[in-house]
């Protein structure tokens, strides 16, 4: 069993920068794939980046691309996401996300484990 636990969020003006942070528990996770979403209230839950087990691998929507790096710290159990630039439109819940394949990475469906979710607010 994969716990997961999201710290970070906050609130934050156009423009600024957060730093989210995924912890998990096990002694599995250098072997998880990790992914961040996000959802707002009426809308699926929208992936957001993921990276593969070793880091060496990173994917983005292309609505963060650029603004965002993904990271991992398999001693330390945590990976984290950089967002800078944030606009209005990233206000939502963030929620790390975790998965043993490296497959349907956007699907939220596919992934086995997740966190409690960050609540994340950009203002103008």
């Amino acid at each position: 069993q994969v716990q997961l636990v999201e710290s970070g969020g906050g609130l934050v003006q156009a423009g600024g920068s957060l730093r989210l942070s995924c912890a998990a528990s096990g002694r599995t996770f250098s072997r998880l794939v990790m992914g961040w979403f996000r959802q707002t209230p009426g809308k699926e839950r929208e992936w957001v980046s993921a990276i593969s087990w070793s880091g060496g691998i990173k994917y983005y929507a292309d609505s963060v691309k650029g603004r965002s790096t993904i990271s991992r710290d398999n001693a330390q159990n945590t990976v984290c996401l950089q967002m800078n630039n944030l606009k209005p439109d990233a206000t939502a819940v963030y929620y790390c996300a975790a998965k043993y394949r490296e497959l349907s990475l956007a699907d939220a469906a596919n992934y086995d484990y997740w966190g409690q979710g960050t609540q994340v607010t950009v203002s103008l």
